[in-house]
């Protein structure tokens, strides 16, 4: 069972078919149908308290990890890691919220303190 309180952040895939939750509490990314029924976990140790969480136009969910500084590309299906996209060695420290600008092909990440990181993608 889902508690409310252990929800930090929610998004929608593009389709509208899937719904990306991170619980910090359970240390996990949690991958939803429209109707609720579980599809997926993830629980990569890169992932040491999931905070911000983003989807991508093109499908690509995008989260961080605030224990462990990190942010991290998952599969769409939520079930794996793709990538580690920026580490401590970035400069990333208690990331909190994170945001793909098509715009500006740039990760942007929120930090505690203020702190806000931008990572050119290529």
């Amino acid at each position: 069972m889902l508690l409310c309180f252990a929800v930090r952040k929610c998004a929608v895939s593009p389709t509208g078919d899937m719904l990306y939750i991170t619980s910090s509490i359970h240390n996990k990314l949690l991958t939803l149908a429209r109707d609720g029924t579980l599809l997926a976990t993830c629980s990569d140790p890169a992932l040491g308290w999931p905070r911000g969480l983003h989807v991508t136009p093109a499908g690509q969910v995008l989260v961080c990890g605030y224990l462990s500084d990190t942010v991290l590309q998952v599969g769409w299906e939520g079930e794996s890691k793709l990538a580690n996209l920026a580490t401590q060695k970035d400069g990333v420290r208690w990331p909190r919220s994170v945001c793909y600008s098509s715009t500006t092909s740039s990760i942007i990440v929120g930090q505690l303190g203020d702190n806000i990181l931008v990572f050119r993608v290529e």
